[in-house]
């Protein structure tokens, strides 16, 4: 079917906190560089998000930081989407769920099927937390998981295994706020019978999508609808969320998977007065990018309100990544196992499009994949540096230095096959681009504009421009030769701008002011030719189009990345410790310096072994002007352990200090320096560092517990 218009979504991030690399590699990139090439051949699309502000974990994160629930969203929603600018994420807009344009429009969509009696109206036993006095929405219930056993699975979903839940199947629930047991009293809901609609999406998905949509996403829509589906409340009992508009139903609010997805529709309406084009006419492509979690959500249960409706789209395809772990290990936020997306644009400014590369070139498309910051550096310094930044560095500076600054002419009379070859190279690559963004192959696509320059290198290798300059004999012919090298490789520089905005839009643009051209260049249909650039025109000085990332750069992102797990762990002990012993009065989270982080379990913790050390030097590391280099007897042996801790403590004010020390930590490199290990610190309101040691003199080496 030709398509007159596109939507694109990206699913809503919860605004409970900033947005880590997994997010991007899941849906945010993957549903950018799709957009960037629909925008690239002029194609009438719109590409929607913002963020989820009525989910539980919102209220969750409230309650942990003392502050109201509109106050989490305010300040998250605000982090998250300066994140996605920064990073290039190009939304036509960004909506948010709370503002007034989604509570009219999920409260009319409610309505409109409540007015139809589709809804079941349900008195039933839900779990009630006697303690907050409240009844319980699913994810304020945590229990065992019973297919991966995770001892803090939610009551809708295990973050660890993936699988959907409910809160009768977790082993020991209780609730999430208070820890207490649980009871069941009597609440009324409304219910979507989803069982009615098995027969529409398994002709829907089953018999249409089964060699459309990608394996893992029509694989669990087909295990959920062969396991049978069942009537899903689609109303809680809440007091933050869109209101249910029915005049029985005080302190209910819709449920977030209802009220989530229809926050596309609200910010379209945001958007354009012509909404209802892009939702509601047939030859409109509706895409859903996500990640594996949200499956069921955008394929089965969406969808079948959209059915009910009667009035909306489908989509056309909802290609689902996997999930990216960091280091061999899942994202956890709880732990504060993640690189957050933030805090890298803070660490490497200007290098966003590092970032997108490495997230594209390694993207968990078909499998969960796995992120390191070696992983990160290599592809950045081998790939990226190496590959496609020399080549058109190269082509450049030659240019300057051998065709005085201007396009050299091409000299068609003398040709060869190698000439032919790469103009041969250049059109097959934009055709192999296009079919696999066409086919959400982003990392295919990718591939091949990198394979493009590699080919080009060789290319610009073998005709050896530099030396033809240095021969005495026939100059005129090896002038034409250097100039149709030149030539070539710079009409091949224009390609690869153009296709390779799409993933790596800074760089395309830059090499658009490096070529004296307008951004227009990069429409699609300009991709294949060798007529980009005019002959004889002056092209700008080359500018380096990436940097290599250096080791000490990435011995510090492991070194925060391990750290923050350790003072994650070590502030939910403490707090867990603090929490026992004042029982009687919960503590006013609002009174930390800093917010207490989620919990760990004690497998978490006995992971660290603590030991009691003596600092018996300190000296400041050269060119640092926050580490020090610490010498510590730990009983047994003798540390060198780097700390970030000059600007708080001047060394000859420490030596002789007990110290309480991971001893376990793995080794890395800061500056040069093994450091072995880690020293514990607290941080005061000021933001004044203050030593973790025993509260008594003990033996160096003895395990702290």
């Amino acid at each position: 079917m030709d398509f007159k218009r596109y939507l694109i979504t990206a699913a809503l991030p919860y605004a409970n906190g900033p947005v880590h690399i997994g997010h991007l590699a899941g849906c945010y990139l993957p549903a950018d560089i799709y957009v960037r090439y629909l925008r690239a051949q002029k194609r009438d699309v719109k590409f929607v998000c913002g963020s989820d502000e009525h989910g539980v974990p919102i209220t969750i994160r409230a309650m942990k930081e003392g502050i109201t629930p509109q106050q989490v969203v305010d300040k998250y929603h605000a982090i998250i989407k300066d994140s996605f600018e920064q990073m290039g994420i190009g939304f036509d807009i960004y909506s948010r769920t709370s503002n007034e344009t989604h509570k009219e429009t999920s409260q009319a969509f409610f309505t409109k099927l409540y007015n139809d009696g589709l809804f079941e109206e349900r008195e039933s036993e839900q779990y009630y937390d006697e303690e907050k006095d409240m009844f319980l929405a699913d994810r304020y219930i945590v229990g065992t998981c019973p297919v991966c056993a995770n001892p803090n699975a939610y009551g809708d979903q295990c973050e660890r295994c993936g699988s959907t839940l409910s809160p009768e199947m977790l082993i020991d629930p209780h609730s999430a706020l208070s820890n207490a047991k649980l009871v069941k009293r009597n609440t009324k809901h409304w219910y979507f019978p989803l069982n009615k609609y098995e027969d529409f999406l398994n002709d829907w998905i089953v018999k249409g999508k089964k060699d459309e949509w990608k394996p893992n996403v029509y694989g669990q829509c087909k295990s959920w609808l062969d396991n049978g589906l069942q009537p899903r409340a689609m109303t809680r009992d809440s007091n933050w969320g869109v209101p249910v508009p029915l005049p029985d139903a005080k302190g209910k609010v819709l449920y977030v998977w209802f009220d989530a997805p229809i926050g596309y529709i609200s910010a379209t309406k945001e958007l354009t007065n012509q909404w209802a084009d892009y939702w509601q006419q047939e030859d409109t492509k509706l895409v859903h990018f996500i990640g594996k979690d949200n499956i069921v959500f955008h394929c089965i249960i969406f969808p079948a309100m959209l059915k009910a409706h009667g009035k909306f789209v489908l989509p056309e395809n909802v290609p689902a990544n996997e999930f990216l772990n960091i280091e061999g290990e899942k994202v956890s936020t709880s732990r504060n196992w993640a690189v957050w997306v933030d805090e890298y644009l803070k660490d490497f400014p200007d290098q966003q499009d590092v970032l997108r590369y490495v997230l594209c070139a390694n993207a968990p498309e078909t499998k969960d994949n796995d992120f390191t910051w070696k992983d990160f550096q290599d592809r950045t310094n081998s790939e990226l540096v190496s590959i496609f930044g020399n080549f058109v560095n190269r082509a450049f500076v030659l240019m300057h230095k051998l065709c005085n600054g201007r396009m050299p002419v091409l000299h068609k009379d003398i040709m060869d096959e190698a000439d032919h070859a790469l103009i041969l190279a250049i059109q097959n690559a934009k055709t192999n681009v296009e079919s696999n963004i066409e086919n959400y192959k982003f990392r295919d696509g990718l591939y091949e504009v990198i394979d493009l320059a590699r080919k080009a290198n060789k290319y610009m290798q073998d005709k050896e421009p530099w030396k033809l300059a240095k021969t005495p004999e026939l100059q005129a012919g090896n002038q034409q030769k250097i100039d149709n090298c030149l030539h070539l490789c710079l009409q091949l520089t224009a390609n690869l701008a153009i296709l390779v905005n799409p993933f790596l839009p800074f760089a395309a643009k830059k090499m658009c002011h490096m070529m004296k051209v307008v951004d227009k260049m990069l429409d699609w249909e300009n991709a294949g030719r060798i007529d980009l650039l005019k002959e004889n025109y002056p092209l700008r000085a080359p500018e380096l189009l990436f940097r290599k990332i250096e080791d000490t750069e990435i011995a510090a992102q492991v070194e925060k990345l391990h750290a923050n797990l350790v003072q994650s762990a070590a502030a939910t002990a403490a707090a867990s410790h603090t929490e026992k012993k004042s029982e009687e009065k919960p503590a006013d989270a609002a009174a930390f310096p800093t917010p207490q982080k989620p919990e760990i379990i004690i497998d978490d913790f006995m992971k660290m072994d603590l030991r009691a050390g003596t600092i018996l030097s300190a000296e400041k590391v050269e060119k640092a002007d926050k580490l020090l280099k610490l010498e510590i007897d730990l009983g047994y042996e003798k540390r060198t352990v780097v700390s970030g801790i000059a600007l708080h403590f001047k060394p000859e004010d420490i030596v002789g200090k007990q110290v309480t020390v991971v001893a376990n930590l793995a080794p890395r490199k800061m500056r040069g320096i093994e450091s072995k290990g880690m020293i514990l610190m607290a941080q005061n309101a000021d933001g004044r560092l203050i030593f973790v040691s025993p509260l008594e003199t003990s033996d160096n080496g003895a395990e702290v517990k």
